[in-house]
């Protein structure tokens, strides 16, 4: 983290403006850069100097958006991506060979998921999941071949939390790679390498560009281990383009005030809909009625912008609350500024097996608001009229 605040570090940290002296950075939608001569080439592909040479390497509006990044994350470099899911890949796949072997939490993003059972697998990397709450579980599962653990907290979507100085400590201890996607709570909300993370990943489409416009992702790590994440970037191609780097670093620059309204509004529905007589639970990290309130109150700022809930009359009723609902948006995204409904056991985890979802806690009428910045009281009238149209 810079010398700065959170928020003034997210609105002043900038590259340097052209001799047009513009207040806000310019778009270089350049496929390449020219070089000074021929040594000036030879150099920068020798990489014994920093500079620009192809924008599938790296592009001032990215490298703009990822120095940002790595300063409110506390790290000291990284790279941006094109997709939440192109960071997680290149993540692990830049450290992981055939024979390794991955240890991660059972609740993960479903891409995650199809990642570490079905892609890695094709070369001989093999992983294991824990149970979140299994304390014990994380040390049992690790091997001599165990190269990597990879974790999501809160996770995604029954929002448990891991105790992040526990695991990196056991992690360290051994000489384990910590990999840990950060997406749900943001850098405004919680730093997994303050606490001894080694890589933190992102899909900056969720909360940090926050109005659902572009897809981007990110990767935050150290000078030592960025070699290989920047050597197998460069060659396969996952780059962001300079447009939706532009956007993201712009993006940055609200964050801070869009997290406070989204977790406002979120602790305020949650503490709403508790105790209402169709849910058979309501889960939110900062409501002092959650399992693990005070890791969540150790570790994060704030609660978050996701509120899940069960209906107790499971998909059916899960299906009508959905049609019922007049405001709030059906879609599998989450973290824009317009509140949505989500029904992970049909679209973002429905690739899952259903005793895969029942172990992460994926009931068939569990319901995930990814809760907006609309005024409160609208986001609860509608999910209230939809509550009593579905019973």
């Amino acid at each position: 983290m810079s010398d700065k605040k959170f928020e003034t570090a997210a609105i002043r940290h900038q590259l340097e403006r052209s001799n047009q002296k513009e207040h806000s950075v310019p778009i270089y939608a350049t496929s390449s850069f020219k070089f000074e001569d021929a040594e000036d080439a030879r150099s920068l592909f020798a990489e014994e100097k920093e500079g620009n040479i192809y924008s599938r390497y790296s592009n001032p509006n990215n490298d703009e958006f990822i120095q940002k990044m790595c300063l409110l994350e506390g790290g000291e470099t990284g790279m941006a991506m094109a997709s939440g899911m192109a960071a997680m890949y290149t993540s692990m796949a830049a450290f992981l060979s055939s024979g390794d072997h991955v240890v991660a939490s059972r609740s993960l993003f479903g891409s995650t998921h199809q990642i570490l059972t079905k892609l890695l697998p094709k070369w001989g990397i093999t992983s294991t999941y824990v149970d979140i709450l299994d304390d014990e579980g994380w040390e049992k599962a690790i091997t001599p071949k165990t190269k990597m653990i990879f974790l999501e907290t809160p996770s995604n979507p029954a929002l448990d939390l891991i105790d992040l100085e526990k695991i990196c400590q056991l992690a360290k201890s051994k000489g384990i790679i910590v990999n840990v996607d950060n997406c749900f709570a943001t850098p405004y909300l919680q730093n997994p390498i303050k606490w001894g993370a080694d890589i933190v990943t992102h899909s900056a489409t969720k909360f940090i560009d926050g109005q659902g416009r572009v897809c981007g992702g990110a990767i935050i790590t150290s000078e030592e281990l960025f070699p290989e994440i920047k050597f197998m970037a460069r060659h396969t191609g996952p780059s962001m383009s300079p447009f939706h780097g532009w956007i993201l670093s712009k993006s940055l620059e609200t964050l801070a005030v869009r997290m406070d309204k989204h977790c406002d509004n979120a602790l305020k529905l949650a503490s709403h809909l508790e105790g209402n007589d169709a849910l058979s639970q309501v889960r939110y990290p900062f409501l002092p009625s959650f399992p693990q309130y005070e890791l969540a109150k150790k570790q994060m700022k704030q609660g978050g912008g996701i509120v899940t809930f069960e209906l107790k009359g499971g998909i059916e009723q899960g299906r009508k609350f959905l049609d019922a609902l007049k405001m709030i948006s059906l879609s599998a995204n989450l973290g824009d500024t317009r509140t949505i409904a989500t029904h992970p056991a049909s679209t973002t985890h429905s690739k899952l097996l259903e005793e895969e979802r029942l172990a992460v806690g994926i009931t068939p009428g569990l319901v995930r608001i990814s809760v907006g910045l609309e005024h409160i009281d609208d986001i609860i009238e509608d999910i209230e009229q939809a509550l009593v149209a579905s019973k």
